[in-house]
């Protein structure tokens, strides 16, 4: 079997953690029981304060954590780093009532991978979840197109840190394309494309591919975009 089928039919070996954090205890609560309806999906805890939050991500070991722009004890999107810092491999989508450019892009500069907004439906919850557990963007490609403008653009730089591979992925990231179309466009297997995000991601220091292309941009590093 090749490498890419491997990939599409290897089950999970356990059901994605999710951390819920959110002030508003009944949604909080229907998130979780939707999650916890799923039988991929678990809900790991959930945190009305992010005090909490911080407190139940060391020891809850979620694989992603839905967090709430506005906690009552503080800007959700501003928490990212302090809960990055506690178990960096976490998958953060930001549930928000505010589409506005400013905390959107705030969010993928500390490390989001992507956001939802509360009105959309309970079945893109779980998708998004499950995207941001395997390394994806929660984020459309309109509105990635929309804020790829906003970011602060470096003079050019050489990129000797990145190869021409990665820069050829993080080209293809800022389209919108998920791993399996990158894979498809550069005929390699979604383990491939993985690695190289994984690869550049670690060279970038960043957390999510957004964050490494937003990084990429500021450092001048893909010029053409």
């Amino acid at each position: 079997m090749a490498e890419s089928e491997r990939g599409a039919t290897q089950a999970p070996s356990r059901p994605i953690r999710v951390l819920v954090v959110d002030d508003h205890e009944v949604l909080a609560s229907s998130l979780a029981m939707v999650l916890d309806a799923e039988d991929d999906l678990t809900t790991a805890g959930v945190a009305t304060t992010l005090e909490q939050a911080r407190a139940l991500i060391g020891t809850t070991e979620p694989d992603v954590v839905l967090l709430d722009h506005r906690m009552p004890d503080g800007d959700g999107v501003a928490a990212i780093p302090g809960l990055r810092a506690v178990r960096p491999s976490v998958g953060v989508v930001v549930l928000t009532a505010s589409a506005a450019d400013h905390v959107l892009l705030a969010a993928i500069e500390a490390g989001a991978s992507g956001f939802l907004s509360k009105t959309r439906s309970l079945s893109e919850v779980t998708a998004a979840v499950r995207a941001a557990a395997t390394g994806e963007s929660v984020i459309s490609p309109e509105l990635l197109a929309r804020l790829l403008p906003r970011f602060g653009r470096g003079k050019v730089q050489a990129a000797g840190e990145l190869t021409d591979r990665e820069r050829e992925v993080l080209g293809l990231v800022a389209e919108g394309l998920s791993n399996a179309a990158i894979a498809e466009r550069l005929v390699v297997s979604v383990h491939t494309v993985r690695n190289h995000i994984a690869s550049l991601s670690a060279k970038l220091g960043a957390h999510s591919k957004l964050e490494a292309l937003s990084i990429a941009l500021r450092r001048g590093l893909l010029p053409d975009l």
